[in-house]
């Protein structure tokens, strides 16, 4: 099971579990797919668009163990 931090990447933590989309874009956080995301920190696209990254973090890390892994 992945352990979502405030440092890793937005990549990475879409990289780890595909349905760390769905927590991002329930917080506006909805770009993705661009530049930013492959450099930016969890914590720094949150804070970039007002958000709390605490409690984007608390919600990954909520996400149930995947029991085999998603193909993107």
């Amino acid at each position: 099971m992945t352990t979502f931090t405030k440092d890793m990447s937005i990549l990475e933590a879409l990289q780890a579990d595909p349905r760390a989309r769905d927590v991002f874009t329930a917080h506006g956080l909805a770009c993705i797919g661009c530049m930013g995301a492959m450099m930016e920190s969890i914590e720094e696209g949150a804070r970039m668009h007002g958000l709390d990254p605490l409690a984007m973090l608390r919600e990954l890390n909520a996400l149930e163990p995947l029991s085999e892994p998603i193909e993107t």
